[in-house]
């Protein structure tokens, strides 16, 4: 029974870790990103370069940035249906034969038979005619509207590029921790086999004075028999975790030499305290929390803008109804003459100018009740992101009270298991000792090495859980530090 409790704690150890998770101003904060496999001098990536090569290297990022490069290409756009348009046009027409028209004789000749027609040309060879024109819209709401909605659809692409930047950033740290975990799992699942090796030897040595029997030594082989297939896979997980990093970072070629620094022994919380932007401790509030997610999180500003937007898009659509007044200025010259082809011989032509200016006004009275449909169509896309925006905050808040109870919970744990650790260290001293002085069983000592490595191992797992949460928490909040 004990060999099977052992063997049972023991597998519990190393579970595959690799679980899913979140520039120019988007989510870089100082120095340049680091290179490629970039390492310290220590031979391992730092979370900081971590996030720095993946809001680099990220396509999902790159894709947002695109789109909203081209949301602002719609803004520059939408304005031009309020500027000022000028055009000039240009043509000039040879007549290869003179156009003409039969006219009764008698307009030229009194004395012509009645009925008698005769041909009268009109026109010139050559014909030059040109103009410009400017135009300035006055009042044309539906353009004033939709560069405010082109405003609004910019807005939300940038949302859209936040809300992305903090996804990688809150993915890459938990991939981080992820090979911490897997790391630890494998030194506490090495320390196990170096203990077990140590004390089999020295069973061993006591058997061959005569102190033990076979079965002792029998029962630590099966031990370590089972402990190095153990730690085979513990191995085998980390290698995973560290390949899954990898390829967040677009790292695929060096996934085999990626190395990180920190560990989850020891200091930890505090060594990662300052990549999270939530506070969170016995005086933090719920409510405060939820207010600051209204103000910040992404998908609700990102709910809010397209709502907006919305509204913007039913009053283009209203705004169809209204009239259209825009000022005009026209200057056109004509020229015509006669002889060969000689398009820029003006001299010789008789030319005129034609200056104008005026009003233009365009009502729209009837078209087939277009607009009516088209308004209705956009009050009901409307309706639905009104009723997106609220199912968004709902969901939102239950995430964020979740997220909320179980970082307090994980450290509370990880607290816990730090009494635990240095209860089950002093207890393994303790077995250690009166087994060599013959006071205590081998099973004791067993016992005590596993209480030891399953405390430390879920130590190890507290403090995991614990930095998880708070990467998701900041997330869900929509405060990422390192995403501006």
């Amino acid at each position: 029974m004990a060999i099977h409790r052992t063997t049972a704690l023991l597998l519990a150890l190393v579970p595959l870790l690799a679980s899913a998770g979140v520039s120019d101003g988007w989510g870089q904060e100082g120095g340049p990103a680091a290179p490629l496999g970039a390492t310290d001098e220590a031979g391992g990536i730092t979370l900081d370069q971590a996030i720095r090569v993946a809001l680099e290297n990220n396509r999902e990022l790159e894709s947002a940035r695109l789109q909203l490069r081209a949301a602002e290409g719609q803004v520059r756009e939408a304005w031009s249906a309020v500027y000022p348009t000028l055009n000039a046009s240009a043509n000039y027409t040879r007549n290869l034969d003179i156009p003409g028209q039969f006219l009764p004789a008698q307009i030229f000749d009194p004395d012509a038979e009645p009925g008698e027609l005769t041909l009268v040309r009109f026109g010139t060879d050559n014909n030059w005619f040109g103009q410009l024109r400017l135009e300035q819209p006055i009042f044309r709401a539906a353009a004033f509207i939709g560069v405010g909605a082109a405003s609004r659809y910019q807005s939300l692409q940038a949302e859209v590029v936040r809300g992305a930047a903090q996804e990688i950033v809150t993915r890459t740290k938990q991939r981080y921790f992820d090979v911490l975990l897997a790391e630890e799992a494998v030194r506490l699942n090495a320390e196990s086999v170096r203990r077990v090796r140590q004390a089999l030897e020295e069973t061993q040595a006591m058997h061959r004075a005569g102190l033990v029997g076979d079965y002792d030594v029998l029962r630590l082989e099966v031990e370590l028999a089972n402990l190095e297939p153990a730690l085979r896979r513990a191995r085998n997980d980390a290698e995973a975790a560290r390949r899954t990093l990898a390829v967040d970072l677009s790292m695929e070629d060096v996934s085999g030499e990626l190395q990180v620094m920190g560990s989850l022994a020891g200091d930890a919380i505090e060594q990662f305290d300052q990549h999270f932007g939530v506070s969170v401790g016995p005086q933090t509030s719920l409510e405060e929390l939820l207010t600051l997610t209204r103000q910040s999180r992404t998908d609700v500003r990102q709910a809010e803008l397209n709502e907006q937007l919305r509204r913007a898009e039913v009053r283009a659509e209203q705004a169809e109804y209204l009239p259209e007044i825009s000022f005009f200025a026209n200057y056109g010259y004509s020229a015509q003459a006669d002889g060969s082809l000689n398009p820029f011989a003006f001299g010789s032509a008789a030319s005129v100018t034609s200056p104008q200016i005026g009003l233009q006004v365009s009502v729209p009275l009837f078209n087939g009740f277009r607009r009516p449909a088209r308004v209705d169509q956009r009050r009901a896309t409307l309706s639905q992101a009104e009723t997106q925006s609220s199912l968004v905050e709902a969901q939102v808040e239950n995430q964020v009270e979740t997220l909320f109870d179980q970082v307090l919970e994980a450290r509370q744990r990880a607290d816990a298991q730090e009494v635990a650790v240095a209860q089950a260290q002093r207890g393994y001293e303790i077995a250690s000792i009166q087994f060599r002085e013959g006071l205590g069983s081998r099973l004791e000592l067993t016992d005590a090495e596993v209480a030891l490595r399953q405390s430390e191992f879920n130590r190890a797992q507290a403090v995991h859980d614990y930095l998880t949460a708070r990467a998701l928490l900041d997330q869900a909040v929509g405060l990422v530090p390192e995403v501006q």
